[in-house]
Parts: structure tokens; C-alpha cells; sequence
């Protein structure tokens, strides 16, 4: 067997490997075995003709055509060793000749990493305070969460619990068809589409309103960008909230119960101290991180960065699996090519396995 290196670089190993006969004759012997069970050769029984002639009757290239499977990976590991050579991840192989086998594996070294003045990182953590006016929101969110939905003899308001029947056209095709549908106008509520919560109020129970409304031209989907939809929306009923006092009575149905509204307020501002804190050493840590990074220096095989960015895409195509989208449809509705993709990828992929080696330095 033949092997020179081709290029080195402080992160990258090329080997070139040439075997020989003497070499490929043991995995060629195991590709017979492998073959001889599936031939039926006039004059012998299935399995038992001699390697000398199925190698007659398929030719010797095909048997080492099936035993690249196993010849390319373990010769690659036979010479790693022998060259005192560690590979960080999986090298990439490309096969040139057949006969005699040779190719060429690029092994990704170990990634250099400099830490540089890591030791004279200094910083402070910082934790919110939790004041009255805090304990006070906590708590009005506590009273709109326990307050039941109630009809109300009125027209429609933002935060009012609607039933609807809303049916929407684009270009003649319909876009949405929702009936009997429950929604709650508010500013930030961008569906079905950004604006369409302002049509609704004022609105009456039973009251049937069309109107068109223009679509944002930076609207994600560019299929529905800057068109105008054709609305038609029936209100079917309007419901509101009636908040309860906040008195001990309420304090006392509240999560698990409180002897009166001052335990209330006790119980919360102990609970967003405590969040307070896990939040401050979340943000140190992440601020720590950050700042370990831009210290560094980090050199390492393109490979990784690659790798990287696969299994980032692999990543997303599970996800939108689990959810019947193609991933075809998804570069449709973000208007990039496969590549275009990738390569949007890519920042991520450094930041994450910059931060991966830099953790493990």
C-alpha cells in the first residue's frame, strides 16, 4: 500500500492511498463470500462455486466494487494508525481508481483554539428589583387569568372573547373559511392577517360586515404580500370578562390558596425574586459566554462548519415533517433555492460550533 500526504494544514490532512493486490485480496475474498450465495452458476450448487470462477463469471471489478463498503473505511482506519493521525470527525473520501483501488481521504484535525486573555473577564451580575408596581401586575394578571367570559350587551371591543364566522378571498381563491371560530381582537393579534382585528370593533352580535384589507408588502408568505383580501365576517357572539375584587376572598381561590390578600402579595414577590435571580445568573452565564468567545481565536476545518450546517437543515426538515410540510413548499414560502438556504444557515452554524470549542477548550 501507497500512502502520501498530499497537503497539510494545520486543520486539514490529505492522504492519498494507492493498495495493492496483497491489500484488497482479503475484502475481495469477503465480497465473493458475500456473492457466491446470491449466483446460480450452471455446474454448481447455489453457494459453493470457487472464488476463481465467480470472479469469471462477474468479473473482479464488481467484487471490488461491493467491497468498497467495507475496504475503504477499514483500510482509512488502518492508516490513521499506522500514520499516528486522529481525525476530529468523520474524514470525506472520494474513490479514483478502481483497479488498483485508491482515493483520497481529507481528515479534519483537531480545531486550534486560543483563548487568549480569558482570565481578566470580569462582570457583574445584575438583578431587577421587584418593587410594589411589579407585585401589582402580577397580581392583575392573576385577577384577568381567574375572570370567567360572560355575555355582554354591548358592540365589540379589543380583548372582548368574539365568536365569528370569517371567510376571506385572495385573487377569486379562498384563503381562509373559519365558522364558528373563537377570537380576540387586540392590536397584536396578526391573524388572519396584520390588521384584521381593528375591522371587528364596534361591531354588534349578529352583525355581518365586508371590508378589503391590504396585506403588508414585508408579509412572510410572498404569495399574499401587498394583495388585498376580500373579507366577509358575521359576529355570532361577544363575550366579556368580569373581574373579581381583589380582596382576601379572591386571594383565598387563587392557585393554592392563601390566608388573605397580604399572604398573596408576600407569596408573589417571593416567587419573582426568585425569577429575578435565575434570570440574572441565566443572562451572567450567557454574558460570560459571549465575551469567552470574542476572546478567542478559533481555527478549524471547513468540514465542521459543514457538518454544522447539515445537521441544522436536518434539523428543520424533522421539524417540518412532524408538521406534513415539504421542504420544497417551506423554500417556497421564504422564496430561497436549496443553497440560498444553506447558506442563511451558515452564521448560525459558526456561532454554535465556535461556542462548542471554545466550552470544550
Amino acid at each position: 500500500m501507497k500512502v502520501t500526504r498530499e497537503s497539510v494544514t494545520p486543520t486539514e490532512l490529505t492522504l492519498n492511498i494507492v493498495m495493492d493486490s496483497e491489500d484488497e485480496d482479503p475484502f475481495v475474498n469477503r465480497s465473493y463470500r458475500r456473492t457466491v450465495g446470491r449466483l446460480q452458476i450452471p455446474g454448481f450448487r447455489k453457494g459453493k462455486a470457487p472464488r476463481s470462477i465467480v470472479e469469471s463469471y462477474v468479473g473482479r471489478t464488481a467484487l471490488v466494487q461491493e467491497a468498497l463498503e467495507f475496504m475503504i473505511p477499514e483500510t482509512l482506519d488502518k492508516v490513521l494508525k499506522e500514520e499516528d493521525v486522529q481525525a476530529f470527525i468523520e474524514p470525506q473520501i472520494e474513490v479514483t481508481e478502481i483497479e488498483p483501488v485508491s482515493f483520497t481521504a481529507v481528515v479534519p484535525l483537531e480545531p486550534q483554539v486560543d483563548l487568549g486573555e480569558f482570565r481578566s473577564i470580569r462582570l457583574q451580575k445584575e438583578v431587577t428589583e421587584i418593587d410594589d408596581e411589579r407585585v401589582a401586575e402580577v397580581l392583575e394578571q392573576l385577577r384577568q387569568e381567574s375572570a370567567p367570559w360572560e355575555p355582554a350587551d354591548r358592540s365589540a371591543n379589543f380583548g372582548d372573547l368574539l365568536n365569528l364566522n370569517v371567510s376571506g378571498t385572495i385573487d377569486d381563491e379562498q384563503v381562509v373559511d373559519d365558522q364558528a371560530v373563537d377570537y380576540v381582537p387586540q392590536v397584536e393579534n396578526v391573524l388572519p392577517f396584520p390588521g384584521f382585528a381593528v375591522y371587528l370593533e364596534g361591531m354588534a352580535e349578529d352583525e355581518e360586515k365586508e371590508f378589503i384589507l391590504t396585506i403588508p408588502e414585508d408579509y412572510p408568505r410572498p404569495q399574499h404580500a401587498g394583495k388585498e383580501c376580500n373579507f366577509r365576517v358575521q359576529v355570532l357572539s361577544i363575550k366579556e370578562k368580569r373581574l373579581p375584587d381583589l380582596d382576601n376572598e379572591f386571594a383565598k381561590v387563587v392557585g393554592q390558596g392563601h390566608d388573605d390578600l397580604e399572604a398573596l402579595r408576600k407569596f408573589l414577590r417571593q416567587r419573582l425574586e426568585e425569577d429575578a435571580e435565575a434570570e440574572a445568573n441565566r443572562r451572567l452565564e450567557q454574558e460570560s459566554i459571549e465575551e469567552l468567545v470574542k476572546a478567542a481565536t478559533v481555527r478549524a476545518s471547513d468540514m465542521l462548519y459543514q457538518r454544522e450546517v447539515d445537521m441544522m437543515q436536518q434539523d428543520r426538515e424533522r421539524s417540518l415533517q412532524n408538521q406534513r410540510i415539504p421542504m420544497e413548499t417551506y423554500l417556497g414560502y421564504l422564496g430561497q433555492t436549496a443553497e440560498e438556504f444553506r447558506e442563511q444557515l451558515r452564521p448560525t452554524a459558526e456561532d454554535r460550533l465556535t461556542r462548542y470549542l471554545v466550552l470544550r477548550k
